[in-house]
């Protein structure tokens, strides 16, 4: 059974930090793993992917302020948040891309950041 398990999460203050972690178990050589958000009212959307080669791709909104790693012996995915924003404020998921195709693909559970003061 395939399972991607997040911990992370929580409650900051603005232009503060945190640390997303999703370990996947199950399953073995991920092309692409990455971490997705939703807000209230708002449609799912990338925050950062990175593949098994290290070659990562972030959105706009958050580049130069997140960071994402990989560990590929630990079948883990990291999400560094810094300069954190209250439009950051969402439920992270963490996403495994099997094959590199998007038709075979996991999902976390989701872990809640929130950005407030």
């Amino acid at each position: 059974q395939v399972q991607l398990v997040e911990s992370g999460g929580g409650l900051v203050q603005p232009g503060g930090s945190l640390r997303l972690s999703c370990a996947a178990s199950g399953i073995f050589n991920i092309y692409a793993m990455g971490w997705y958000r939703q807000a209230p009212g708002k449609q799912r959307e990338l925050v950062a992917v990175i593949t098994s080669g290290g070659s990562t791709n972030y959105a706009d909104s958050v580049k130069g302020r997140f960071t994402i790693s990989r560990d590929n012996a630990k079948n883990t995915v990291y999400l560094q948040m810094n300069s954190l924003k209250p439009e950051d404020t969402a439920v992270y998921y963490c996403n495994a891309d099997i094959n590199g195709y998007n038709d075979w693909i996991y999902w976390g559970q989701g872990t809640q950041v929130t950005v407030s003061s």
